[in-house]
């Protein structure tokens, strides 16, 4: 049987739905079952059918109080679209100026689930010897400088340092960059070990603390 003209055949409305539910989950960030059924009007029972698929398909997880959160395929596409978009945008100047200054590379990173971060953007440093690029790379947040950041853990500095945090033999200082009250990424730079310094670590903190100073007043 074909589908009456001008309205939505089942396939339409299973697919809206379902996108439905996505897109609450990712803008409240946590909800249970109920809340995300009574947020789009559907039924638990038709709920909890498309979240299934949804988590299958790993758009959105549950954490381990049940509750429906962003999952680790909505983050990808996330950063494939972030690389068109105004965060990197915003960034990529600034990020230059900091390689320019210092010769070190510079990233972009934002929170992804599960406590962890995820590097979105770099301008490569201009040294012959530099880290391999981590952008599509996730990191945890507690033993990370971007994570430290993200997290607003910049102490009485305002810039977070941390060796040996992703990778060995190297050493990241970071920044948060906020919209309000809230973070929305951080700025960072690496740097081989062997070659920073105690200067060096002030020196491009203050950079990285004047830039987003910047970013802040945009």
């Amino acid at each position: 049987m074909s589908a009456i003209p001008g309205k939505p055949d089942t396939t339409t409305r299973t697919a809206e739905r379902a996108l439905a539910l996505l897109s609450v989950v990712c803008e409240r960030g946590s909800l249970t079952l109920g809340e995300a059924a009574k947020a789009v009007d559907l039924s638990a029972s038709t709920a909890l059918r498309l979240l299934r698929t949804l988590e299958a398909a790993t758009f959105i997880r549950r954490d381990d109080e049940g509750s429906y959160r962003p999952g680790v395929a909505i983050v990808q596409l996330g950063v494939l679209a972030l690389s068109q978009e105004s965060l990197v945008a915003l960034c990529r100047d600034p990020m230059t100026r900091i390689v320019e200054q210092t010769g070190e590379s510079a990233y972009l990173s934002i929170p992804a689930p599960g406590r962890q971060g995820l590097y979105v953007a770099i301008v490569e440093g201009t040294h012959s010897v530099r880290h391999s690029n981590w952008v599509g790379r996730k990191f945890p947040l507690d033993s990370s400088a971007s994570g430290k950041a993200l997290q607003g853990g910049t102490g009485d500095t305002g810039y977070c340092v941390v060796s040996d945090g992703v990778e060995r033999d190297v050493t990241a200082i970071a920044v948060p960059i906020s919209v309000g009250d809230r973070i929305v990424g951080a700025l960072s730079v690496v740097v081989p070990s062997y070659r920073i310094t105690t200067s060096s670590i002030e020196r491009i903190g203050q950079l990285l603390l004047g830039e987003a100073r910047q970013l802040y007043a945009r």
